[in-house]
């Protein structure tokens, strides 16, 4: 069978889906490939996906205020996620036309075809926008100076033993991210869960000093 009589052999609504199936799929090639060599869109500035949001119980330098934290933005959750970008509609109509194509194709009626197509298309906008997310902090964690988080505070998240015998953990904000360190001590008492501390040196490559706040 040539390719006209099996074009003309489809429904009309076959037709449509395979159409915006095939257009965004050449689309989504083409943008994959000028980002490959440097020429699209990267989305650094579209997605929002390069930082975590900054909780508001931080002032402006990144030391807790007078309020505890109770809750921080996750940079893995739907919050601070910029699902409607270029690339996810792209990706969108990629989904949305292959399974509407597929169903339609297999005798599935209209009224089941269309949600589905358009759930699996909205799920693969979210996916999207985690993948890129993902690949945006990992490029940018390698550039994180810890000596930034010199005079910065945090809280401990793992007990922190005294005299340096032995690795904590803490949470701050270092470059505009909510992020877990290492963390020793000079003092001579343990530093427990849950403490305020303040950064007050640098040992080794990783780890913090810190002392209680």
């Amino acid at each position: 069978m040539s390719f006209v009589n099996w074009w003309n052999s489809l429904l009309l609504s076959e037709q449509i889906f395979y159409c915006i199936a095939i257009a965004s799929t050449l689309f989504l090639i083409i943008e994959t490939v000028l980002m490959l060599v440097g020429l699209g869109d990267s989305d650094s500035s579209g997605d929002g996906m390069g930082e975590a949001e900054i909780p508001d119980e931080f002032d402006a330098e990144g030391v807790y205020g007078e309020n505890e934290i109770t809750e921080v933005t996750d940079a893995s959750g739907l919050e601070g996620l910029r699902i409607f970008t270029v690339r996810g509609f792209i990706a969108f109509f990629v989904v949305f036309g292959w399974v509407g194509a597929l169903m339609a194709g297999s005798g599935i009626s209209l009224p089941v075809t269309l949600p589905v197509a358009f759930v699996s298309g909205f799920a693969m906008m979210v996916i999207m926008a985690y993948l890129f997310r993902a690949v945006l902090k990992l490029k940018s964690s390698g550039n994180i100076d810890n000596r930034n988080a010199l005079g910065t505070s945090g809280k401990v998240h793992l007990t922190i033993p005294a005299e340096r015998s032995g690795e904590g953990k803490v949470h701050i904000m270092l470059q505009g991210s909510y992020v877990e360190r290492n963390a020793v001590t000079d003092s001579g008492e343990d530093i427990p869960t849950g403490c305020e501390v303040v950064v007050v040196g640098i040992s080794g490559e990783t780890d913090l000093v810190v002392k209680r706040k």
